[in-house]
């Protein structure tokens, strides 16, 4: 992407622009194109979270067990497309579809989704991706029936689990922390 005058990739991040598209059958092709990219996340497929019998498979494999989620019309998430090319990715789903998230998760909860990943291209990390990513997949979580967002977010300076948003990205559309999960997530819920 061409830099503007002062380098701010949130200049040139047109964000009226952003088309958010839920992953379907029919638009898994738009998912798999984002995941197939240089630099993409094509390691995980986004099944870290999600429930697996088996741990350390295959990429390949990965990326099967997904698709096979998508064609039994499981929700998984949303892919942000500009220009016609997909930029990015939130898995947002419900609760059950995901392994367990937090120690004090209570799994007799019903009609809670799942914020647990986001994935934007490092050349437009910085324009506001990632929060229209979120603003996004809470439209998506609630038009679903969801009653209770939960995410699992963390602090900027923290080392790890970035891919799960910043905590501060949360607070400002209304999150509240309930928990933690593990030493760096925190547990947050929007309700309706």
């Amino acid at each position: 992407m061409p830099s503007s005058s002062n380098g701010s990739q949130s200049e040139r991040l047109d964000h009226g622009r952003i088309r958010f598209i839920e992953v379907t059958r029919e638009t898994r092709g738009r998912f798999e194109d984002l995941f197939e990219q240089p630099g993409a996340p094509k390691y995980c497929w986004c099944m870290a979270w999600r429930r697996s019998s088996r741990e350390h498979i295959q990429n390949d494999e990965k990326k099967r067990m997904m698709t096979t989620l998508i064609d039994q019309g499981t929700p998984v998430g949303i892919v942000a497309e500009l220009g016609g090319k997909m930029v990015g990715w939130c898995s947002v789903a419900p609760r059950e579809t995901y392994r367990r998230l937090s120690k004090q998760q209570d799994d007799s909860e019903t009609g809670i989704w799942s914020i647990v990943c986001f994935y934007v291209p490092n050349a437009l990390r910085g324009g506001g991706l990632a929060s229209a990513l979120l603003d996004a997949a809470i439209k998506q979580a609630f038009a679903k029936g969801a009653r209770v967002i939960e995410a699992y977010p963390v602090d900027e300076a923290a080392p790890s689990y970035r891919f799960m948003g910043f905590r501060d990205m949360f607070v400002a559309r209304g999150f509240h922390e309930v928990g933690t999960a593990g030493t760096r997530r925190h547990v947050m819920r929007l309700e309706r």
